[in-house]
């Protein structure tokens, strides 16, 4: 399938490649960070509630506690994500893949990948949603 019109640059140069590198490890590095922090956070939670005899359904402060703990767990559920993505996107990256749009095969437009390095869809198939990713098998 012929790319679609905003995807029609062309490929990575090496120097970019080297910048998309730093650019992914950076922000795998600062997920990782968050990551650690947001599961030190989960287990402060944990922790204070286990020093306290409480009943989620009978105590005030239980509600707060129980949304505090699955928000904290929201939030690592998100980051375990990103970093997913991330590492798929390094993997790319070393395929000679990286800026491939994995629905119609055309190239995803720079300023796509410099705002989300780990997207895997150009602009017009991330619109369609997953019907097009379906057609495209």
């Amino acid at each position: 399938m012929a790319p679609a019109p905003e995807c029609g640059h062309d490929g990575p140069t090496p120097s970019a490649d080297s910048d998309t590198r730093r650019r992914l490890a950076a922000d795998r590095a600062d997920t990782v960070g968050r990551l650690a922090a947001l599961s030190r956070d989960f287990e402060g939670i944990v922790a204070a509630n286990a020093l306290v005899a409480v009943d989620d359904e009978h105590d005030p402060e239980g509600g707060t506690t129980a949304f505090e703990r699955a928000h904290v767990a929201s939030l690592m559920a998100q980051a375990r994500e990103h970093l997913d993505e991330l590492d798929l996107a390094l993997d790319r990256l070393e395929r000679g893949t990286y800026g491939r749009c994995e629905a119609c095969g055309g190239t995803i437009a720079p300023e796509r990948l410099e705002i989300r390095p780990a997207t895997t869809t150009c602009v017009r198939c991330a619109g369609a949603g997953p019907a097009r990713h379906a057609r495209s098998g």
